[in-house]
């Protein structure tokens, strides 16, 4: 019988490849596993739907994991902006990534003009009580959390 044994990588569909990367790799620190310039695989254009389909993409080792992160770009056919990624709205998601030192990495981000839903909060109460945890937006508006955990967990 068939069943999930584990977790590959998340993907988004991004406006601006060179953009994403600029954010992941030099500004978060990912590593860039591979970037392939085009995509056009017969198999892949089968997987997503679309017969005539052109993309790009990023595929970054998320730091401390051994997860990834892939960050496509579409070529043909362009996709739409979706234009509300709030988090309370249905079929929003996030991945929370783990930090060492939340307030002052928000500070380094804050320099480099990242757009931020929310300052570093303390967390007072709850499950991860004695951590930290902030929300933040990528160039394409996709909602991060980046948490610090408290010292003993």
């Amino acid at each position: 019988m068939g069943q999930i044994i584990g977790a590959h990588h998340t993907s988004y569909t991004v406006r601006n490849l060179e953009e994403t990367i600029a954010f992941y790799r030099d500004l978060l620190g990912f590593e860039m596993v591979h970037n392939r310039p085009e995509i056009v695989h017969n198999y892949w254009r089968a997987v997503v739907g679309f017969p005539d389909a052109i993309a790009r993409d990023a595929m970054f080792r998320i730091p401390g994991a051994n997860h990834f992160l892939e960050m496509i770009e579409y070529q043909h056919p362009r996709g739409t902006a979706q234009n509300d990624l709030t988090p309370n709205n249905v079929g929003s998601s996030h991945v929370a990534y783990l930090v060492d030192d939340l307030p002052s990495l928000y500070e380094r981000l804050k320099a480099a003009n990242v757009t931020f839903i929310s300052e570093p909060i303390y967390l007072d109460e709850g499950p991860n009580k004695g951590g930290w945890s902030l929300y933040m937006r990528d160039p394409d508006g996709i909602v991060i959390e980046l948490f610090q955990q408290r010292p003993d967990a």
